[in-house]
């Protein structure tokens, strides 16, 4: 059996990339340690929690004894853990620099002394900037332009650095935007969802032209394990979906398939450093013969129809703190 380490796995990519390997291959053991944050959800795994290869450990990637201890039983490390709301970064960025950079640190040391197989850094597009035209490829300076980006950045490069200078056999996987089921509603795709099925607004930040790259969940899963099988050491890889669009085509979409008024779309305040484009070249990982699967157009009315079916997840996420919290960050309507 093959043991993985898989941090943060109660979030939304983690939680889907758990759901992921246990169903593709029959031979592993996952260990999932997260911290139950505010987007650490057990309800997430709900569906596996029976399954004789799953174990979850609640705990922070800082502790170094507690993952020290779980160390010593694993072969593979995929981090996922990660703060990764870049509003909140504004707010909050020393909770993004002491769990992205630090918890990475732990992970890493804690890899080192026990001389694990392989470690998969789980890091994002948000690392290279905004582009205008074009799409960075995996050579490219990295100009991060928020706390958030900023923390994945460093973490990025901390993993990289113990490959050069401790030979751990390190990969690097550099996302664009995923979007699908157990996605926290408080990024674009569920929170707009959400508010439509309940009529209520959906925030628009400035005038909505801003383009990310999105990829299903899944495909983005079936991504990093194709590194992990066929990635060469120390290298970085981008996975994307190859399907740019603007939150206002985003936006429309979401009003279509859901038969909503357009006057449900409000404009508010831009964001603090919002970068206006991303988009990453993956022809390096498109080269050793993976590409995504998935459809964009039928995975988002896939991922609409999932929040249509499953409210009993998200609305009591809606619910408190978060809604305080959206309270604050959309008050400013233009």
């Amino acid at each position: 059996m093959k043991r993985y380490l898989v941090t943060g796995g109660a979030g939304f990519i983690g939680s889907n990339y758990i759901r992921y390997m246990l169903k593709k291959h029959r031979d592993v053991e996952i260990i999932n340690l997260d911290k139950l944050t505010y987007a650490g959800n057990p309800d997430n795994l709900k569906d596996i929690q029976t399954d004789s290869r799953y174990k979850f450990i609640k705990g922070d990637i800082c502790d170094e004894v507690l993952v020290n201890k779980i160390m010593t039983e694993i072969d593979f490390v995929v981090n996922f853990a990660a703060e990764s709301h870049v509003d909140r970064s504004i707010g909050a960025p020393d909770d993004f620099i002491r769990t992205d950079v630090f918890g990475t640190f732990v992970l890493l040391e804690a890899a080192r002394t026990n001389k694990i197989e392989k470690f998969i850094q789980i890091s994002t597009d948000e690392v290279y900037g905004s582009i205008d035209k074009g799409s960075f490829t995996e050579n490219d300076p990295l100009m991060p332009s928020s706390p958030y980006s900023a923390s994945k950045t460093g973490a990025d490069r901390l993993a990289f650095s113990y490959f050069v200078t401790y030979d751990l056999p390190v990969i690097i996987t550099r996302c664009s935007n995923n979007f699908g089921p157990f996605h926290y509603p408080e990024k674009l795709i569920p929170l707009f969802v959400t508010n439509a099925i309940e009529n209520k607004n959906l925030p628009i930040y400035g005038d909505g032209k801003n383009v990310r790259d999105w990829i299903y969940v899944e495909d983005h899963c079936d991504g990093v394990d194709f590194v992990c099988q066929n990635g060469r050491l120390g290298e970085v890889y981008n996975i994307g979906g190859g399907n740019e669009r603007t939150n206002l085509e985003i936006t429309d979409r979401i009003l279509k398939k859901l038969e909503k008024p357009q006057s449900l779309m409000t404009f508010v305040k831009d964001r603090l450093g919002h970068d206006r484009r991303y988009s990453v070249d993956c022809s390096k990982i498109a080269d050793l013969g993976w590409k995504p699967k998935d459809n964009f157009e039928e995975a988002l009315d896939k991922t609409i129809s999932w929040f249509m079916e499953n409210n009993w997840w998200w609305k009591k996420l809606k619910n408190g703190e978060y809604m305080e919290y959206y309270k604050q960050q959309y008050k400013e309507v233009v």
